[in-house]
């Protein structure tokens, strides 16, 4: 039995590699930093067409990230910008992507899991009543939320290993990372288009492969250049495991992305990154910042509406919102 699942795990490994290398042909190329202009002309046409494909989603893509992708050098010939039916492709994926995820649904269900059962919606959809129970229940342990930006106006993604279950639902799991992840680059302030992670990798439970790799194909195709840095702390076994599964499959531009340190390296660290300096360090780092006020364990929250959702994702939206434009005013300074 236990070769079985070797087996299975390792079939699902080398799958996750090839979907990835399609994804990531021209990756040293983007790792350039070179960029070309474009035209406000060729920015209406890029929208225009968007909007044409994906007229329920296309505003999700902000004009500074649409902006970011087709400034870049073209792979096979970097000398020159990409050609507009490039960049119209690699958008393209993102957005099929989101479609066969669901992506653009995503929050609907949060809406929907925090009212009533007896709403006509819930009755006379169960099976989708059901995905959106399961969606917020994994957000209900507050493992996952967005807080503060940095100096840069970066949103700071935290990640509470800890709390983490044992034996995840996978699909869950992940739409809660693909909402999550939605809700904050919506937030970002003007002109932003990357995110910072920051995960307290204290005491997380055992790995589940599947989860992982579910994960790290969707930030590779979901949100192309959207993760700027993770720093992960401390480093224990697990986490090194994790590493030591994922490297592999990633392009080499993202696994550049990983810090694994140790927590007074993570706390020099983030006093650098974190908009307030040390003042923003939560306490689980040995900072001052409560993040607990906002976002406790599911034991000491209460439920927002009349369904089950528990964890503050309206809030945290808010919240978010606020530091977004709090570093937008200290830039007019």
């Amino acid at each position: 039995m236990a070769d079985e699942k070797k087996i299975d795990a390792t079939e699902e490994v080398q799958k996750a590699k090839a979907e990835i290398a399609e994804e990531v042909a021209d990756e040293e190329v983007d790792a350039s930093g070179e960029e070309f202009e474009v035209t406000k002309e060729e920015m209406s046409i890029i929208r225009a067409e968007l909007a044409c494909e994906f007229p329920d989603d296309y505003s999700y893509l902000s004009d500074a990230y649409v902006k970011s992708v087709a400034s870049k050098p073209y792979s096979k010939d970097p000398t020159v910008r990409r050609p507009l039916e490039y960049t119209m492709e690699k958008l393209t994926h993102v957005m099929e992507w989101r479609e066969q995820a669901g992506a653009p649904e995503m929050e609907s269900l949060v809406h929907l899991a925090n009212g009533p059962e007896t709403a006509p919606e819930a009755v006379e959809q169960p099976e989708k009543l059901a995905k959106a129970k399961a969606l917020v229940y994994s957000l209900n342990n507050a493992s996952l939320y967005w807080h503060g930006v940095t100096k840069e106006g970066k949103p700071v993604l935290w990640i509470r290993c800890g709390r983490k279950p044992w034996y995840p639902n996978v699909e869950a799991e992940v739409n809660a990372l693909i909402l999550i992840a939605d809700a904050g680059i919506r937030a970002m302030p003007e002109g932003v288009t990357d995110f910072v992670v920051v995960s307290d990798s204290n005491s997380p439970p055992p790995p589940v492969p599947s989860f992982m790799i579910n994960v790290l194909k969707a930030l590779v195709r979901g949100y192309p250049d959207r993760l700027n840095v993770l720093l992960s702390a401390p480093v224990g076994s697990i986490i090194q495991f994790v590493m030591n599964l994922l490297m592999p499959l990633m392009p080499g531009r993202l696994a550049g992305k990983f810090l694994l340190k140790d927590e007074a390296d993570a706390r020099k660290i983030l006093t650098e990154w974190l908009l307030h300096g040390e003042e923003d360090i939560p306490t689980f780092f040995g900072g001052p910042a409560n993040h607990d006020k906002y976002y406790p364990e599911e034991g000491y929250s209460k439920n927002k509406g009349q369904g089950t959702l528990k964890f503050d994702y309206f809030g945290m939206i808010e919240r978010l919102e606020a530091s977004a434009k709090e570093w937008e005013e200290m830039q007019k300074k």
